[in-house]
């Protein structure tokens, strides 16, 4: 009898220490791989005088080393677009355009203390980013490019601006944004809205077709994206929510 006791004793008492652990972890565990897919809105700065609003799509995938530290891998697919055929310049573009992109992401909530909520628990999401790109650059002449100049040289020549239809470029992305995390039951982040603005720096000279300028091209993006949690839960340090 005692020692069916003592049994039941040890038996229930290690059922409370578990029970125990779990509600303590609850909160702190997070995926550590996000798939994302979203929309941009593209703005290019390079040697046509107009610019353009154009969009574009991306799909990546990320590894989330903590809930704040993440690796992106993206692709992305869209359109740059600027100039007008009409203008003295005559520079005219329409880059049907596809990028890889590799960044690392910093948010705010690795760095700070949180804990008290308040202002600390809003700005924990806030994020930097960078890494770099590869872009295939795709203008079909004549109708996704015009390199000839409306005004002509002192010979009567018309200018011909140079540059390359189809190219391949390094960029490097500058990205700054928020990530709206949405926790399930378990309060574990589950859905993410990630809002985003990256500067994006050429360092070659042919997003728009044209290597007429002295300064290379420049590439802003604004977008909008949705992030599903995926595979292995782990645990962080501190509460996530």
């Amino acid at each position: 009898m005692i020692k069916l006791l003592i049994k039941t004793t040890l038996f229930t008492l290690l059922l409370s220490v578990t029970t125990l652990v779990s509600k303590a972890q609850i909160g702190y565990d997070y995926a550590q791989y996000d798939v994302g897919l979203g929309t941009t809105f593209n703005q290019l700065y390079g040697d046509a005088e107009t610019v353009k609003t154009k969009a574009g799509v991306f799909a990546n995938f990320n590894f989330n080393q903590t809930p704040y530290v993440n690796y992106v891998a993206e692709l992305q697919a869209g359109t740059l677009q600027g100039g007008d055929r009409e203008s003295l310049s005559g520079r005219y573009f329409k880059n049907k355009y596809t990028a890889l992109v590799l960044r690392v992401q910093l948010q705010a909530g690795e760095l700070i203390d949180y804990s008290n909520g308040g202002v600390m628990n809003v700005l924990k999401n806030f994020y930097v980013s960078s890494g770099f790109g590869y872009i295939l650059n795709s203008m079909k002449a004549p109708e996704d490019i015009n390199r000839v100049a409306n005004v002509v040289k002192s010979n009567g020549e018309r200018i011909i601006w140079p540059g390359l239809d189809k190219s391949n470029e390094l960029y490097i992305p500058a990205r700054i944004g928020y990530e709206i995390k949405f926790f399930n039951q378990y309060n574990q982040p589950s859905f993410k809205i990630d809002l985003g603005y990256q500067f994006n720096m050429d360092l070659s000279d042919n997003m728009d077709g044209f290597t007429a300028g002295k300064n290379k091209d420049k590439m802003i993006q604004y977008s909008i994206g949705l992030k599903f949690a995926l595979g292995d839960v782990t645990s962080y340090r501190k509460s996530v929510q």
